[in-house]
């Protein structure tokens, strides 16, 4: 089990020291980690709005993990594809144990393996699995007995070295060659420094996402973003697509270790930019993703 962080009095710490987890549980319950990003959102929001009438909370981690799990679920009826109901029930009868090497590889599943649960199994392998929690705080988690939470997590772990026997899934479309030129145009801008260029591609109401930090709408504020990459010469640029959309990776030239730092999300409109999620202060965003260079 984590150790558990003291409960300080500023409830922002705290949100702070848990965040990073919290991505981890809702990038897993919705199969993408710029959708479990804002999950993560409204699960700080609606933490936010409950702490004053939630009264005396004696284990406020499990607190939060249950927000961001209705969080979760409320996300995956919205965007149900089939039309069906997302099936919630858990049933209470134990499977078997699992084996302890093979637990360790369903800790580093895809996040695409993890969507093949059902929502019950995925939360408590990730609950359990990833994040480390015990069996009893899987079943806060989820507001179920402590069989049930045993259940769905021996299920889970089932189901997943069922999958690992399958042959690998061929990897998914890359992006629309439209979506492609104008992403590999904007980041050719950023390497070469035009950032006049650049400000020329944004849309009069461009938005700014700087995840964790602040969010702007608009072509001037926007436009002083750009200026503080324009001063810095550390970062290296590339086009990528994440869960199937248009991104730019961020590598640091300083970095010995040459990995990605970060990415930018894009969001286009015809020609223009709509819209721009930065996680240079969200890097844990990193976690699980699966970038895929153009």
């Amino acid at each position: 089990m984590p150790d558990k962080p003291t409960i300080p009095e500023d409830f922002d710490t705290l949100l702070g020291t848990l965040r990073p987890g919290l991505h981890r549980y809702c990038a897993r319950m919705t199969g993408s980690v710029i959708d479990g990003e804002d999950v993560v959102q409204d699960t700080l929001l609606n933490a936010y709005e409950a702490r004053s009438t939630a009264g005396a909370i004696t284990n406020v981690e499990a607190w939060l993990f249950r927000i961001a799990h209705n969080a979760a679920m409320d996300f995956l009826r919205r965007h149900a594809r089939d039309g069906t109901p997302v099936l919630l029930e858990i049933d209470e009868t134990i499977a078997a144990p699992g084996d302890v090497e093979q637990d360790r590889e369903i800790a580093a599943a895809s996040l695409h393996t993890f969507m093949r649960l059902a929502p019950p199994q995925r939360c408590a392998v990730i609950l359990k699995d990833v994040l480390g929690y015990s069996v009893e705080e899987v079943g806060e988690v989820m507001e179920t007995s402590v069989p049930a939470a045993k259940s769905a997590l021996q299920r889970g772990r089932a189901r997943l070295r069922e999958l690992g026997g399958e042959p690998e899934q061929p990897a998914g479309p890359v992006l629309a060659e439209p979506d492609r030129s104008r992403l590999v145009r904007y980041v050719a801008c950023f390497n070469a420094r035009d950032f006049d260029a650049l400000r020329a591609m944004l849309a009069e109401d461009v938005q700014l996402d700087l995840v964790n930090r602040l969010q702007v709408k608009g072509r001037d504020k926007v436009g002083e973003y750009l200026h503080r990459y324009a001063l810095a010469q550390q970062w290296r640029f590339e086009a990528a697509c994440v869960d199937g959309r248009p991104v730019m990776v961020v590598f640091d030239r300083n970095d010995p270790a040459g990995g990605p730092a970060y990415f930018v999300a894009l969001d286009f409109a015809g020609d223009a930019v709509t819209g721009i999620r930065d996680f240079f202060f969200a890097r844990y965003v990193l976690d699980g993703a699966a970038l895929r260079t153009l």
